[in-house]
């Protein structure tokens, strides 16, 4: 079975929520069956990428970027290579222009572009809605990262419940509870105080950290809030309500963080806050779990099937109840100590490993 994969986001340096999907889908699905001599990797990508050329049955190729012209030359080289599966996992264009004879398999990672278009990149949002409904029409495959996304799926476009298959994200085996005089040690190197409330997202309307910063004034003056992300759009406004708040010495942005620091700012940290108005998933609740870091989280889309029972569930539009779960945490040792037990058990249900398995299945499910 030959298998061609959209890599682009899998190889970008500083990834975000869709490129560490791809990234690790594509990395467990490699180490899966490199020792099997019938399946066969294209790799395409806009970058160099050398990591996945170690495996004997990995071919890369790779094409500039250009906003369309890398699109064609995909499906240009596909009908010389002919590989019996196309998986994009994270842009619907080459599905939405394939041809009949390809069989392609998209993940939908949520549907943001129709559910918050007005809180959403507008570029994203004008390809998102020209193409999956085409890529659906053309008769793609389909695997969403969250029953929640399935549901929107279904509603949205009518898709027939058994043509969708749900395929869960995972938090990376590098998220881990560290030996304590190792986090002290990272404490101590960044200057970072005892306590501190740790946020991971994105700086964009959706993932909320406006209403989180409002919560900062009802939270003792000691405590400072650290978040980590990337600028994305409309980031100004957040900024601005530091201002307004002034919080300027409280909220401290740590930008884009290097992968390996992550784990330390999770298990360094007292408390995790993902205020998220809507995740197709929400990996970094997981990832907050998965290091023994209580988590307080907004109760809509997909986030109560990620955390379950092991973190406190808020309405994210209240900061008066953001910032009350907030202070129980910080407050109550006894809480924290039981988020943090329920939350490992809560991680460990998912890997990356199993739903690199589930995603094997599916592809030699729909060749055979």
């Amino acid at each position: 079975m030959k298998i061609a994969i959209d890599i682009r986001e899998a190889a970008r340096s500083k990834r975000t929520g869709k490129g560490w999907y791809a990234f690790q889908m594509v990395k467990h699905l490699l180490e899966l069956n490199k020792g099997n001599s019938s399946m066969f990797y294209v790799l395409y990508t806009d970058q160099s990428y050398p990591d996945f050329e170690q495996y004997k049955n990995v071919k890369v190729k790779y094409f500039p970027p250009s906003t369309l012209g890398w699109h064609l030359k995909v499906l240009r080289d596909m009908k010389k290579e002919r590989p019996d599966i196309y998986f994009a996992p994270s842009s619907f264009i080459v599905p939405a222009l394939a041809p009949k004879w390809l069989k392609v398999v998209i993940t939908v990672h949520d549907l943001v572009a129709w559910l918050f278009p007005g809180n959403h990149n507008m570029k994203a949002t004008f390809i998102e809605r020209l193409t999956l409904p085409r890529a659906l029409k053309m008769g793609a495959y389909v695997t969403t990262v969250s029953r929640n996304t399935k549901k929107d799926l279904i509603q949205i476009f009518k898709t027939k419940s058994e043509n969708i298959e749900v395929i869960p994200c995972a938090a990376s085996e590098n998220f881990t509870p560290l030996p304590p005089q190792e986090i002290q040690k990272f404490r101590h190197e960044k200057k970072l105080p005892e306590k501190y409330i740790l946020a991971v997202g994105t700086l964009e309307p959706r993932k909320n950290m406006k209403t989180l910063i409002k919560c900062m004034s009802q939270i003792p003056a000691d405590i400072s809030l650290y978040i980590i992300g990337g600028k994305g759009w409309q980031y100004e406004e957040i900024f601005d309500e530091v201002r307004k708040n002034n919080l300027e010495d409280r909220v401290i942005f740590l930008g884009y963080v290097e992968e390996g620091e992550l784990p330390l700012y999770y298990n360094a940290a007292s408390c995790f806050v993902f205020p998220s108005l809507y995740e197709g998933f929400g990996i970094p609740p997981l990832e907050a779990m998965q290091c023994g870091c209580p988590v307080v989280c907004s109760n809509t889309s997909s986030l109560p099937e990620v955390v379950g029972e092991s973190a406190l569930l808020v309405d994210p539009l209240s900061s008066n109840d953001m910032s009350k779960a907030i202070h129980s945490v910080l407050s109550d040792e006894k809480l924290a100590a039981n988020l943090r037990e329920k939350g490992l058990i809560q991680a460990s249900k998912f890997s990356w490993e199993k739903s690199a398995i589930g995603l094997n299945r599916m592809f030699c499910r729909i060749v055979r």
